[in-house]
């Protein structure tokens, strides 16, 4: 049995928790300390057997008022699959419009998670872009 300390950050309290667990792979809490409600429990758990994270990151955008879109996973991820989500991310190279909420990703990592757009970009000015070889792959029809 191991003994992990952690901070809850399912509320405002941040409660000081105590968790009992195996040594097992992954690890089973056996038992929760310190919480005033029981969601610390409920997070408590997770966090140690399975570890999930929201991801948000940035992409980059051809043809747009401004050069980067951020996007953000749709749901929390299996931690261990951060560096595959972030590969895929880093990959895309998106053709403005882009509004908020498109899906730009699904099945990310071979998650059942989508990446979405959370801040949306506009046409630029009608530059070069067809003498720069940039393809626009979107059903959007670009205003410049």
């Amino acid at each position: 049995m191991s003994i992990r300390e952690l901070t809850c950050v399912v509320c405002p309290n941040g409660c000081p928790l105590r968790i009992t667990c195996t040594d097992d792979n992954p690890p089973q809490v056996t038992s929760v300390e310190g919480h005033l409600c029981p969601r610390g429990i409920r997070w408590a758990r997770q966090e140690v057997e399975t570890p999930m994270r929201t991801i948000a990151s940035s992409v980059l955008v051809t043809g747009g008022t401004v050069p980067l879109a951020s996007v953000r996973t749709d749901r929390p991820i299996p931690l261990e699959k951060i560096p595959e989500v972030m590969e895929e991310i880093r990959s895309l190279v998106l053709p403005a419009p882009l509004d908020l909420g498109d899906v730009v990703l699904e099945g990310v990592a071979g998650t059942d998670c989508a990446v979405i757009v959370t801040r949306g970009v506009a046409c630029g000015p009608k530059g070069n872009e067809e003498e720069k070889g940039v393809e626009r792959s979107s059903s959007k029809v670009c205003c410049g």
